[in-house]
């Protein structure tokens, strides 16, 4: 059963969660989310159940441990949790998922000590288009709050059965378990940039709700290498 934690978020567009612990509950997340804690809260890092799991996410370009923040204090104590780039965070209680939901690995923040953290799902994508990049999903799993944060402006979607949503597979932050969920390709997608080779798109299948992100890490990372790319390009009037 997972610590029933008390949180607060604050900031508008680099937002914070500030998480109140009594004594002896805890949250875990991955190492460099942590932005501040009180004295009293101790750090426990493990593999997460066993060094299977270490390994499983390790191999999917994760990191090999999971971070228990416990407070041993004998009175509350304060942490926080900061958003990596611009977006929302989003608090989830998975006792109204049916105790689990899935996330994509780059959107998973924290979550109460008694969530478990697992992958679920990976699928390389081409590396012609997206330099072998892959769409890894993660499963947490229990009765708690995690949390999660989606990059940009969060959207939700709750899909009919049957209902089908074609997504960018950037722009997917979460799901519930009961969308079915499979990677497509689209061929014919001519575009200059990929040179008609096509996309990869989510396809998801209701019921159940969906969190999608207007701004994934990999599209800002894009970006910025694009425009770091373009200011050190050498002027057409430059003297030889």
């Amino acid at each position: 059963m997972a610590d029933e934690i008390d949180y607060s978020i604050l900031g508008n567009d680099m937002q914070v969660v500030q998480i109140v612990l009594d004594p002896g509950e805890g949250v875990r997340a991955e190492a460099g989310a942590m932005l501040y804690m009180d004295q009293g809260i101790e750090m426990q890092t493990s593999t997460g159940g066993g060094l299977f799991k270490g390994f499983k996410r390790m191999l999917t370009g994760e990191s090999f441990f999971i971070t228990t923040f416990l407070n041993g204090a004998k009175d509350r104590r304060k942490l926080a949790f900061a958003a990596p780039f611009p977006g929302k965070i989003l608090p989830l209680d998975l006792g109204g998922f049916a105790g689990s939901i899935l996330c994509q690995k780059d959107s998973f923040l924290c979550a109460a000590r008694g969530i478990e953290i697992e992958v679920a799902f990976t699928k390389k994508l081409g590396a012609g288009l997206f330099g072998g990049e892959g769409f890894i999903l993660q499963k947490l799993q229990g009765d708690g709050l995690a949390f999660i944060h989606a990059g940009g402006t969060l959207l939700t979607k709750d899909l009919a059965p049957g209902e089908v949503l074609m997504v960018d597979t950037g722009c997917l932050a979460a799901l519930a378990t009961s969308v079915d969920y499979d990677i497509q390709f689209v061929g014919g997608f001519k575009n200059a940039l990929l040179g008609g080779e096509g996309i990869f798109l989510a396809r998801l299948e209701g019921p159940g709700k969906v969190f999608l992100q207007s701004l994934p890490l990999s599209r800002l990372a894009d970006r910025i290498i694009e425009a770091s790319r373009l200011r050190h390009m050498p002027s057409s009037g430059s003297a030889d």
